[in-house]
Parts: structure tokens; C-alpha cells; sequence
């Protein structure tokens, strides 16, 4: 935050931590202490937990969206294109929440159960798996284009891309998630929307979270003599130039000439010496004069 680099994509995130929050609150309270409530408000739970789930879900999605849109130069024809995409994904949570209350207010009868539940059916299973596979292909395939003109070693373009790879095990569990609501599967539809809705978000936190962890390991391994490592929008660093530390190179010489220091002692000693005989003269010289 003080680098200032938050974006539209960590608004995404936030927005998706907030209901995911909202949406682990409402699932206890609907599994546990739904007895304690009225109908009407056990009802409302239901709504609470399907509808933050599409948030989680598709803010998750759009926030990698654009996290992938930081890596496309402004003015681009990718760059409006992953704009484009991330509209279309809006209307598409859009149609998912329509689609949710038409069929869920078409057919009331499970407004009186003991733990409401609306039975989606094929409709909402068929529409999730076309969406979710097309959605998370492309988080998947757009960042193959941008990170392969990047001059970066293949270790490196490796662990980017298999970063931006992890969508395809939120495509998984969103598979497993629409399989539960095509059988009618009860609570697993639930608790597989609570995985599903828990695993977008922690996809669309790990391109930050990767990213904390190598540069610690890379504070860890550096020595501590060594100089600081630059990144990207970091300030210049002066270099301050050690004068006990000079290096000579080329092909000049330079001739030092090594005085010794035992005659030049000697010498300072003889030196002391006939000043010290030099006083002892004149002193005899003026008690003589004296007597």
C-alpha cells in the first residue's frame, strides 16, 4: 500500500473476501441454528448463501481477469479485448443471479421445508458448466499470449503461467459443484459451492501471495554484504565506493618504495641519543661555569 500498486483487480479480491465472509456466517447459521428461526428467515438464509456464492465466485474471476490486464500495454487490442471479457463476465453473474431467483420463485414449494432448499435442476447445472469452463479457459489461455513475448527465463515464465494455471482446479470443483446440482445432491450442492466459492478466491489471491513468498526467500538467501536487490519501480541506489577496498586493473604498475622500519628506528633512536648527550654537555658546561 505504500507503493501504491493496488488496483481494480485488489478491489475484485476485497469485494470477495467480504461475501465470502458473509457467505461462511449465513451457511452456519442455515446448517446449524435453522430451527431457531422462522421460515421467512430460513428462506432468506438460503438466498444469502446462493447469491454471495455467484459473488465470491465471479469477483474472484474478474479480479484475475484483471490481473492479467496489469501485464497488456494501455492502448492495445489485447487490452480491450480482456476489457470486453470482463463485461461480458459481469453480465454473466448477472444471468446467473436472474436465473436463480426465476426458478427458485417459479417453483415455491420448498419455501416450507424444514431446511428450505430450491431444487435447481438441469437448467442451472447446464448453464454453470458452460460458464464456468468458458470463463475459466479464459484466465487460462490469455495469459499463455502476453507471457510468451516476455524476455524472461523459461524457470520464470514456468512459475507465471502455472500461477495463472491454478484456474483449472476452481474448473474442477465448479464441475463437481454442477454435477451435485444435475442429481439433486442435497447439502453436497451446499458444501461443494462452499469449496468451489473458498477456491476462486484463494486463486485469485495467489499471484500476490507467490510473489510474497519468493521475495522473502530471496531476502532469506541473499548474503548480507551483498548489494540490495532491485525491482521493478524501486528508486535508484547510489553506489558509495569503499576506499579501503580499490581494485587495480589494466596493464599500469605502480612502484612502491618499503622504507625499513627497524633503521629508520635506529636512526630516530641515534637521533634521541646525541640530543640527550648533546643537554648532558651543556648541563655540565653550566654547573662548571656555576662552581
Amino acid at each position: 500500500m505504500r507503493q501504491g500498486r493496488l488496483w481494480i483487480d485488489d478491489a475484485w479480491a476485497t469485494v470477495g473476501m467480504i461475501f465470502d465472509f458473509i457467505l461462511l456466517v449465513a451457511l452456519c447459521l442455515y446448517l446449524q441454528d435453522f430451527e431457531k428461526y422462522p421460515q421467512g428467515t430460513r428462506v432468506a438464509l438460503y438466498y444469502i448463501v446462493a447469491q454471495c456464492f455467484y459473488v465470491v465466485v465471479w469477483s474472484s474471476r474478474i479480479s484475475i481477469l484483471f490481473t492479467i490486464i496489469r501485464l497488456t500495454v494501455p492502448g492495445t487490442i489485447t487490452r480491450r479485448v480482456l476489457m470486453s471479457t470482463a463485461v461480458i463476465f459481469g453480465i454473466v453473474w448477472a444471468l446467473l443471479f436472474s436465473q436463480l431467483w426465476w426458478i427458485c420463485e417459479t417453483l415455491p414449494g420448498w419455501k416450507t421445508q424444514p431446511r428450505p432448499q430450491c431444487n435447481l435442476g438441469r437448467d442451472v447445472a447446464i448453464t454453470q458448466i458452460i460458464t464456468d469452463v468458458l470463463g475459466d479457459s479464459v484466465l487460462i489461455l490469455a495469459p499463455f499470449h502476453l507471457i510468451y513475448k516476455v524476455r524472461l527465463s523459461w524457470a520464470r515464465k514456468v512459475r507465471v503461467l502455472s500461477v495463472f494455471s491454478a484456474s483449472a482446479i476452481t474448473t474442477v470443483v465448479s464441475l463437481t459443484h454442477a454435477y451435485y446440482i444435475f442429481t439433486g445432491g442435497g447439502l453436497k450442492v451446499i458444501m461443494a459451492a462452499m469449496v468451489e466459492a473458498s477456491m476462486s478466491l484463494i486463486v485469485a489471491n495467489l499471484s500476490v501471495t507467490v510473489a510474497f513468498f519468493c521475495r522473502l526467500s530471496t531476502e532469506d538467501d541473499a548474503p548480507s554484504s551483498s548489494v540490495p536487490i532491485r525491482t521493478f519501480g524501486s528508486p535508484p541506489r547510489k553506489r558509495v565506493r569503499n576506499p579501503l577496498a580499490t581494485t587495480f586493473t589494466g596493464t599500469e604498475t605502480t612502484v612502491m618504495v618499503l622504507e625499513d622500519l627497524s633503521e629508520s628506528r635506529s636512526r630516530s633512536l641515534k637521533t634521541s641519543n646525541a640530543d640527550e648527550i648533546t643537554l648532558s654537555d651543556r648541563e655540565g658546561k653550566q654547573t662548571s661555569e656555576l662552581c
